[in-house]
Parts: structure tokens; C-alpha cells; sequence
């Protein structure tokens, strides 16, 4: 196993992914096979009227630590446990932050959902290493949050200037499409994007 390159979504520094060897791979869900990219964006920038928003399961720690701060304490702050499908869909596409907050691993299909929706995600998982990390400047287009900066999160997030939002917006509809899966696979989507970072770290390691 030392010389294999492992494709891992739980890519944690802490539970052994090992940087330069190892790919981190996005977790995604595809509603519907055959319609791949339906549903695809939403309301821009100026109509965004949601701070920021979360919903899901309790899995993990820190989950409800993120609702026992938040929920139903703010309300420029949507967070909640579980929400219905198409609710859970609306709050992403009318939200300018999405909590990515891990559940009983360091990834989530939330971060894809984010990006798919054009909603900022707001990482919060401490040793994740984000997919395409070596080609994707994740800092332009996501804001990473410490878990012990739970309680200070709206803080941070209306400390961004408005004009470094729509910034970061905007190279998140740049960079979905390399998170995007097709029937037939295109030039710079997903297909190829874990591909490339199997060759990359491969040739990374025989590089002299």
C-alpha cells in the first residue's frame, strides 16, 4: 500500500491522507442520471438575501455544536436540522454562505451542492484537504472557518466586503464546472478532474 496512490473522499490529514500521494475526491449526488446538470445555479449575487444557511443530520460532534450556537438565534443565519428536499434546495440557491460543516467524516456532498447551487461554501473541518487542492486555488472561491470559531462564524462572515463576496461568487460559477458530472464525459468536468490529479500525483512522485 505504500507505493499505491488511494482516491479518498475522507481525505484527513489526521486519519492518515497522506499530501503529494494521496487524491481527495469530491463527495457528489446525481438526482438524476440522466438529466445530470438539471437544476443547475441560482439567484445572483444581489438577490441573495440569506447570509448564511445549513441543514441536515446531527453526524458528528460538531454539528450540534454548530446548531446549539446558531439556530434560531439569528435570523440572517439559517441553520436547522433536517429540512425537506426542495426547501433544503431553495435556502442554497437564495443564500450567499453555505455551512459545510463534517459530519462522522471530514467531507461532504455539501461542498459539491454549494458550488452546483453558486453559494459560497464556508468550510468547516478542521484537517480536510479539499479536492483538487493542487490545481484550484480553494481560497478564491471558499471561506475556510476553524471549528472552534463556531461561535464567532456571522462575525466572520459579514467581515468579508461585499465586493470580495461577488468576487469569490462568481469564481464559484467559474469552477463548478469541474465539479459537474455529464452522460458523456467533458474536456475540464469531473471525470477528467480526478483523473488529472491521479496523473499529477504520479508524476509528482517520480519526479527527481
Amino acid at each position: 500500500m505504500a507505493n499505491c496512490i488511494r482516491a479518498l473522499c475522507n481525505s484527513d490529514i489526521k486519519e492518515g491522507f497522506r499530501l503529494g500521494n494521496d487524491v481527495s475526491l469530491p463527495e457528489t449526488k446525481v438526482p438524476s442520471p440522466q438529466k445530470p446538470l438539471a437544476k443547475i445555479g441560482g439567484a445572483p449575487p444581489s438577490d441573495r438575501k440569506i447570509l448564511a444557511f445549513f441543514a441536515g443530520k446531527m453526524h458528528g460532534y460538531l454539528r450540534p455544536i454548530l446548531l446549539k450556537h446558531w439556530e434560531n438565534k439569528d435570523p440572517d443565519m439559517k441553520i436547522f436540522g433536517r429540512l425537506k428536499k426542495d426547501s433544503y434546495a431553495w435556502h442554497m440557491k437564495n443564500s450567499k454562505y453555505c455551512i459545510c460543516a463534517k459530519g462522522y467524516e471530514v467531507n461532504s456532498p455539501r461542498v459539491v451542492e454549494a458550488l452546483v447551487n453558486g453559494c459560497v461554501p464556508v468550510i468547516l473541518s478542521d484537517n480536510f484537504v479539499p479536492p483538487f487542492f493542487e490545481i484550484l486555488d480553494w481560497e478564491s472561491f471558499a471561506v475556510f472557518v476553524l471549528e472552534k470559531d463556531i461561535p464567532n462564524l456571522k462575525n466572520i462572515l459579514v467581515s468579508i466586503p461585499e465586493s470580495r463576496y461577488v468576487e469569490m461568487q462568481g469564481r464559484v460559477t467559474q469552477v463548478r464546472q469541474h465539479f459537474l458530472w455529464h452522460s458523456t464525459p467533458l474536456k475540464y468536468d469531473l471525470f477528467h478532474m480526478v483523473l488529472h490529479s491521479i496523473w499529477y500525483n504520479r508524476v509528482m512522485r517520480l519526479s527527481p
